[in-house]
């Protein structure tokens, strides 16, 4: 006779730099871990399919949309959502981008969209408009246009 499959299991991972220990149901989804089990809010939940972005948050240095990961597969690693990017309550100039270029109207994919455009300038510093608009196609917006999130972006990056 077979064993019955684990219902649940203790994971160790580090989120916006606080160690985390607890136990999760083998179904949970990271998304649902992060915003009910942890508390925080600010990543969204949008499709439960991975085409809006509202979920993404950074697994290991990589954006990562959190409805398609369970929280069991972020054992041991580093996840920063979007309320890890303020640093002692300071907007990162991204953030004060978003702000100034009105890069945020209903706020819902804003979160998604700040993950996303955080992780390609990390990698690409001084992106042209071309490599934000790719790197943001898994963000859907309905409310700006995404032009005024890409000038956002720009402006950070200096690169125009």
């Amino acid at each position: 006779m077979m064993d019955a499959p684990a219902r649940s299991r203790a994971i160790s991972l580090e989120v916006n730099g606080e160690q985390i220990e607890m136990e999760v149901q083998a179904r949970r989804l990271l998304v649902h871990f992060i915003r009910d089990d942890l508390g925080l809010t600010g990543t969204h939940v949008g499709c439960d399919t991975g085409n809006c972005g509202a979920c993404t948050i950074h697994l290991d240095g990589e954006p990562v949309k959190s409805c398609m990961a369970l929280a069991v597969q972020a054992d041991g690693a580093k996840i920063r959502t979007v309320e890890g990017l303020a640093a002692e309550g300071e907007l990162t100039p991204l953030q004060q981008a978003f702000n100034t270029h009105h890069a945020l109207q209903c706020g819902y994919c804003t979160p998604g969209m700040l993950m996303s455009a955080t992780a390609l300038l990390e990698r690409t510093p001084h992106p042209t408009e071309e490599e934000v608009r790719y790197a943001l196609q898994g963000n859907l917006c309905r409310c700006t246009g995404y032009v005024n999130i890409v000038e956002a972006v720009i402006a950070v990056g200096g690169s125009a």
